[in-house]
């Protein structure tokens, strides 16, 4: 039995989503083009491989009570000098993000974890690199503004490679039927069925 770092986040959506990764990757951020650009809902977790299917289900279930909800960011925040991160501020949507990430981690399910930090939603731009470099992302993006519909979240894996990758979809409100629950054999249904 092995074990895989999991996450599960939203994605900032193109063209914002790639617009930041590129600034993080300016700023110096060497791990910029490994983490696509996001809002966590459970941080980098370490689970047993075989535990995927579980952790799978709930999220389904998670992604079933919830609601597309809107999205904003504008402006930039900072967690210095506790934490070396820069961040563009969550304007609408932080509730919403704070009644999911609990969801996520409630204590019944299967990622059930504390945090080192009370949550605090927002979409890191900039992670320790030298205090001029955050400085420059701090100013530089704090005009930036973007807005979508948050129709859902995903669950990624962390490669060895450091590469954070996508493993699947939720959307909200929608309970996911894995493809073979719902075939049907064609063949055995009378031609006027198909």
């Amino acid at each position: 039995m092995g074990t895989v770092t999991i996450g599960v986040s939203i994605a900032v959506p193109e063209p914002h989503g790639s617009l930041l990764q590129e600034r993080r990757a300016g700023f110096g951020d060497a791990a910029a083009h490994g983490i696509p650009t996001h809002v966590t809902l459970l941080p980098p977790t370490e689970v047993a491989d075989t535990a995927l299917p579980a952790i799978e289900a709930h999220l389904t279930e998670v992604a079933a009570t919830g609601r597309p909800f809107p999205m904003k960011l504008s402006g930039t925040g900072t967690f210095r000098p506790l934490s070396p991160v820069v961040y563009v501020r969550i304007a609408q949507g932080a509730e919403a993000c704070t009644w999911l990430q609990k969801q996520v981690r409630d204590a019944s399910g299967p990622v059930a974890r504390e945090l080192q930090f009370p949550y605090h939603p927002h979409v890191t731009v900039a992670h320790g690199i030298d205090e001029a470099a955050m400085d420059r992302a701090f100013e530089e993006l704090a005009e930036f503004e973007a807005e979508w519909p948050c129709a859902g979240f995903a669950l990624y894996e962390q490669g060895a490679d450091g590469v954070w990758r996508k493993l699947r979809e939720f959307t909200f409100g929608r309970s996911t039927v894995p493809p073979q629950a719902g075939h049907v054999d064609r063949g055995s249904l009378p031609t006027s069925q198909l």
